[in-house]
């Protein structure tokens, strides 16, 4: 069985929307692309190594896939962390639209999202990684196919732009395990899912 991990980057209001370069994700006007470029000091770039090096196979939301269908190909160098990944391994991208995809080692999931990605994770050794595609990560959580979340905060702000959490998500509790903070100040911390919240009250007794 394999663990259904995400690793997403998203600013200290929950966006996540085009973290990479200014013509990413423009969509709705966005002006703030390329937002975490200027975090991408030593330490960050270790985390992503890392990340990348437990890697088994991929499952990306349609858009994610299209960006990196876009530049990864033409990164050609073997010793690149990343690109030998991502170029190698196996990509499942979740589309109702991709026929023919041209990224090698590509299959489309196009049926039912719960069954499909529960006998993907079946059929899979080590970590299926999510990278951005922050609508997949939202539903694989609702589901509670997701185990693992990687979210990266950069301390910007946009105050505009695609938020990882939106109004009407299920209710999710996680469990905090591990994190660091880079000298740039890019906050890296770890979450398994935990099932749904606890609640209480601090209220004093009746009898206190």
């Amino acid at each position: 069985m394999g663990k259904l991990v995400s690793t997403i980057f998203v600013t200290l209001d929950g966006v996540y929307q085009a973290p990479g370069g200014p013509e990413e994700d423009t969509r709705g006007g966005f002006e703030h692309g390329g937002w975490s470029f200027t975090f991408g000091d030593d330490d960050f770039g270790r985390f992503v190594t890392e990340v990348f090096d437990r890697s088994t196979a991929f499952l990306l939301g349609r858009r994610t896939y299209d960006i990196f269908a876009a530049y990864w190909p033409k990164v050609t160098d073997p010793a690149d962390p990343i690109a030998s990944r991502l170029n190698d391994l196996p990509k499942y991208v979740v589309s109702s639209t991709l026929q023919a995809p041209e990224w090698s080692g590509t299959t489309v999931l196009g049926g039912d999202l719960a069954k499909e990605v529960q006998a993907l994770k079946e059929r899979t050794d080590g970590e299926l990684q999510v990278h951005g595609s922050g609508a997949l990560v939202r539903s694989l959580i609702d589901l509670r196919l997701l185990d693992t979340l990687h979210l990266v905060t950069f301390p910007v702000v946009l105050g505009s732009g695609h938020r990882l959490f939106l109004d009407g998500a299920v209710p999710t509790r996680f469990r905090h395990t591990g994190g660091r903070v880079t000298a740039s100040g890019v906050s890296i911390q770890t979450y398994d899912l935990a099932g749904d919240p606890e609640y209480g009250s601090y209220e004093l007794p009746e009898n206190a």
